[in-house]
């Protein structure tokens, strides 16, 4: 893209057009730098709406569409990417100016990203990436994912002395955790007397996390710590390691800090969690989409810090 300085409204669209060339019709583009604030309407596909994290971000993203005067239709794939994929195609039915996806799949949402670039309808992912290749995204709005699995991994050394053996309950068909495991692994390498002895998929989800985290259990009777790659990952794994009889034996770190994980903290059952700003993460994507509409510069992703939040935070 370039950068657009003062031009009247039919320059912005001409060169809105340009921006878009190759992804097919232009007419979402035209619109959207001729309209006013209250022509825009912005369709959003979240990973879900049940999950306190989704909440704050749908919150934020709502907030900053009321102050700009757009208007918001809001659905979530559940962690159905086909669900998701019939979202965004009723999207660019609906012919809206903007699309928002938290991708149900990094992969798989592909097709439908592209659907949408061939409908010139510009794409803005927000805490999950689309790792598709043949999909145009404008700007990829989401905590520093990786930096926080190093937060994680900080944590989990501390805690166990700096040696034994651990685990990981992931979700690897998630762009956001395949960073935070990235971040988790490099870290962790760093501290010779720390293994990573399993690696198992929780699904993102607590019954799931805490089915793989029973199996690792089993698997690793000296296992020291788990780090779960969301909070429904460490809190399914707390259960498995309460009905195991080893509370206190096997430190658990989260990725959230949602209210039920924070209360765990608090009660010394979870080690610590990363924190990240989902309110922070809707309102800035907002922001890039009313960036876009001006004809700014936008760079491939905008990450928002991560920080670590432990029982000390609740004194």
């Amino acid at each position: 893209m370039v950068r657009i300085a003062r031009v009247t409204a039919t320059a912005l669209a001409v060169l809105a057009i340009a921006m878009l060339a190759g992804c097919g019709s232009s007419d979402t583009a035209d619109d959207m730098a001729a309209g006013t604030n209250s022509d825009i309407t912005i369709g959003v596909s979240l990973l879900t709406r049940t999950h306190p994290f989704y909440q704050d971000l749908e919150a934020g993203l709502q907030a900053a569409a009321d102050s700009n005067g757009y208007e918001l239709l809001v659905t979530a794939g559940e962690f159905d990417v086909a669900k998701q994929k019939d979202q965004l195609q009723d999207f660019i039915i609906q012919k809206v100016n903007a699309i928002v996806v938290c991708p149900c799949d990094s992969r798989s949402i592909g097709t439908a990203i592209k659907a949408a670039n061939d409908a010139g309808i510009p794409v803005f992912t927000a805490d999950i990436a689309c790792l598709a290749d043949n999909a145009q995204v404008v700007t990829h709005v989401a905590s520093d994912n990786v930096e926080g699995g190093r937060l994680a991994a900080q944590a989990i050394i501390a805690a166990i002395g700096g040696e034994g053996k651990v685990a990981i309950i992931d979700h690897p068909e998630v762009e956001s955790v395949i960073q935070r495991v990235k971040g988790f692994e490099e870290a962790i390498a760093m501290a010779p007397g720390v293994e990573v002895v399993a690696r198992l998929s929780g699904h993102g989800v607590k019954d799931q996390a805490f089915r793989t985290a029973e199996d690792i259990l089993q698997a690793h009777p000296e296992l020291k710590a788990i780090f779960g790659i969301n909070d429904d990952s460490a809190l399914g794994a707390l259960a498995a390691v309460e009905k195991a009889g080893k509370s206190g034996k096997v430190i658990i770190v989260g990725f959230d800090a949602v209210p039920e994980a924070r209360e765990a903290i608090k009660a010394g059952k979870i080690y610590a969690d990363v924190i990240q700003n989902p309110y922070l993460i809707g309102s800035r994507t907002i922001d890039a989409v009313r960036s876009y509409i001006s004809g700014e510069h936008l760079p491939p992703s905008i990450l928002i810090p991560c920080g670590l939040f432990t029982q000390a935070d609740e004194q």
